[in-house]
């Protein structure tokens, strides 16, 4: 490559990766797998050596790829949080072997795996742990003493009252803590986590330590970075002496004399990965003498003692025998395939989620065809794509009817998802009676999961309108129910009944319509057999409402079933109504807002209500037509962009000021 064509590259390559990074580091949300970033910043790293000049002091090449957020209270690393210089090859081993013996002639390494998940430092006072944070940038990061005081197998007191000690650890999520968050992020409608390294750094950032408890983190710590009272003159040694102090440490480090012993140990680790329960990428060659190490020093970015080792992911081909397809708990359904099982990174895999009607068609797959399997985060199977065409194969087409209720099935326009349009589906009616009964819906109290689940599996709800049929009795003579509860929970039921149509209609659960959009079409119709009649013109012609969510609006009521279960709620005294919408008065008339941050006393939704009910409009996303953003505790991005362009920024005293003017 020329040097023209290398400089472009350089830079295409240095804006990509840092695209990357930001939604690897700081988002927790990457969008290509670890291989193909590690090729990528391989890419470039060739480029600069060939080409020195190209290198600039701000190469990704040259930093840590995350940043402190703004959320989180900073933290200056004493001693910096390095990252490692990746291997892809055992000659890429051995040439770093060779460069290590230039200063060292007979290192001794140790070998440890190198764990998937989010790099931490710990800090002890006198044996206590005082302070938590992220590596951020290498040099500074963010605070979480809070959220680390969560992970269990962290001590908070260790054995030894030691003046000071600051560890170095990675924080990382089980497989089968994993599997359980995916399984409760699918019955909230939540988007889950691609793999556990996104879900260890997305729990370990959670504002509120209480849902970071919730996920059940685990850390292995591995490298002493400060210490006082205590001389160590190893790495192992070091090692033994975080185990002794009470740290959860590497389950195996051995200790080799010669670099093919390393590799033979690599290979071994590399052969058993899938029988470990904590995800691992690779592993980690460290010599073992810190008087050595001091003489080997650093580069800008990685010490010249230590080199990671990453297993490429592996692959393999398999024959796509059929495509299942599964109705998921809020009607999506969900293509599954069904494969010759292939042992697949410890584990014979049989299965794996074919995510929707897109995904198969991207693909082009079919059922006869050939197609690579591999483990995203070596946990969760996954189809990279075609390895060879079945005979006599045909495009698959999701079905036109649900395969749980015989119901037919849509797609609003920009959704990916085919979802079940009856709302009384078996295979979705838990997570519908959830929603139904949650507090932005008709928000009925005592109604949880547990009390919900019992009630369908006696056979007194089948569906949301079967709640206003319970009596009393019913609930009573249920376990763990007493006559008090039930009379409690009669009670919310009764009271539901006088809530707003925007309630009920956000209770429904119509795909694309929220509260937000439940209120206004409420607000505009005011009658539910208005709402049930209106056209897409009509609907359109509302301020908010785009074709898609017109389309779902129409599509939903204009089913029989949906017909019948809003006759049976109004026969069962459930109001139908929204009230007639007398703004206070017109002092936000063509005024857009956006909200950011966590307000001192309102909850968003009742800030938007206050700004909508008195001529104003929300929307989500700052731009040079916004007139107001209000602003609370941790405001992020928007707050920035609204800055930048010399939008007014108020508070929530600012908002009340407005009103009362």
């Amino acid at each position: 490559m020329d040097f023209e064509s290398a400089k472009k590259r350089v830079e295409e390559l240095t804006q990509l990766i840092n695209y990357h990074n930001d939604r690897y580091y700081n988002n927790d949300s990457p969008e290509i797998s670890d291989y193909e970033y590690d090729m990528l910043l391989r890419e470039l790293e060739n480029l600069e050596n060939e080409y020195p000049v190209l290198l600039k002091e701000d190469s990704p090449t040259q930093r840590v790829g995350g940043e402190r957020a703004a959320k989180f209270s900073p933290v200056e690393h004493t001693v910096p949080m390095e990252s490692l210089h990746d291997s892809f090859s055992y000659d890429e081993l051995r040439d770093f072997d060779r460069k290590v013996r230039k200063v060292s002639p007979a290192p001794r390494y140790v070998v440890e795996p190198k764990f998937d998940g989010l790099s931490v430092s710990a800090e002890y006072r006198n044996g206590l742990f005082v302070r938590g944070s992220t590596r951020g940038d290498g040099s500074v990061g963010e605070d979480i003493t809070d959220n680390l005081k969560t992970i269990r197998s962290l001590p908070l007191r260790l054995s030894k009252a030691l003046p000071y000690l600051e560890v170095r650890g990675e924080v990382y999520m089980s497989d089968e803590s994993f599997l359980d968050l995916l399984k409760y992020q699918e019955e909230h409608d939540e988007k889950p986590f691609k793999n556990p390294r996104n879900a260890a750094a997305g729990s370990l950032r959670q504002k509120d330590s209480k849902i970071t408890a919730r996920r059940k983190l685990d850390i292995f710590v591995f490298n002493i970075q400060q210490i006082e009272g205590a001389e160590l003159q190893s790495h192992k040694q070091s090692i033994d002496f975080l185990a002794e102090l009470g740290f959860r440490v590497a389950p195996f480090y051995n200790r080799y004399d010669n670099i093919e012993d390393v590799i033979k140990e690599i290979d071994r680790i590399g052969q058993s990965r899938g029988e470990f329960d904590f995800p691992i990428d690779g592993a980690v060659v460290k010599l073992d003498s810190f008087a050595e190490r001091e003489e080997l020093g650093s580069t800008a970015k990685f010490p010249r003692w230590a080199e990671a080792y990453k297993y490429p992911p592996e692959e393999k081909d398999t024959v796509l025998n059929a495509i299942e397809i599964n109705v998921g708990r809020t009607g999506v359904l969900t293509p599954t395939g069904i494969f010759e099982p292939v042992l697949l990174a410890g584990t014979t895999v049989g299965r794996a989620t074919l995510h929707n009607e897109d995904f198969i068609k991207e693909k082009d797959i079919r059922i006869g065809d050939t197609v690579i399997l591999r483990k995203a985060g070596e946990i969760i199977p996954e189809v990279v794509g075609l390895r060879a065409r079945g005979e006599n194969t045909v495009p698959f087409e999701m079905p036109k009817l649900c395969p749980s209720c015989s119901s037919p099935v849509s797609r609003a326009e920009g959704d990916a998802a085919v979802r079940c349009t009856n709302t009384s589906c078996p295979a979705q009616l838990m997570r519908h009676l959830i929603h139904f009964v949650s507090g932005d819906a008709m928000d009925i109290d005592g109604l949880g999961p547990a009390v919900l689940e019992l009630l369908k599996s006696e056979g007194l709800v089948s569906s949301p309108v079967d709640l206003y049929r319970l009596k009393a009795e019913d609930i009573s003579r249920l376990e763990r129910m007493g006559e008090q509860s039930a009379s409690n929970i009669i009670g919310a039921i009764e009271k539901s009944k006088s809530n707003p149509l925007s309630r009920l209609v956000t209770g429904l659960g119509i795909p694309l319509v929220g509260q937000k959009a439940a209120r206004v079409l409420c607000a505009h119709f005011n009658t539910a057999e208005k709402l049930a009649d209106a056209d897409m013109d009509s609907l359109m012609a509302i301020d908010g409402i785009g074709s898609a969510m017109a389309e779902s609006v129409v599509g939903f009521f204009s089913l029989d079933k949906t017909r019948e279960m809003i006759r049976e709620f109004g026969e069962l005294g459930v109001n139908l109504t929204e009230p007639v919408d007398e703004k206070q008065n017109d002092i936000f008339a063509g005024k857009i807002f956006v909200l950011t941050g966590t307000l001192p006393t309102l909850k968003r939704s009742e800030a938007s209500k206050i700004i909508e009910d008195n001529g104003g409009k929300v929307t989500s996303s700052v731009s040079k037509k916004t007139n107001y953003v209000l602003a609370g505790e941790d405001a992020g991005s928007k707050l920035t962009k609204a800055q930048s362009l010399g939008i007014a920024i108020i508070s929530e005293d600012d908002l009340m000021k407005m009103l009362n003017e």
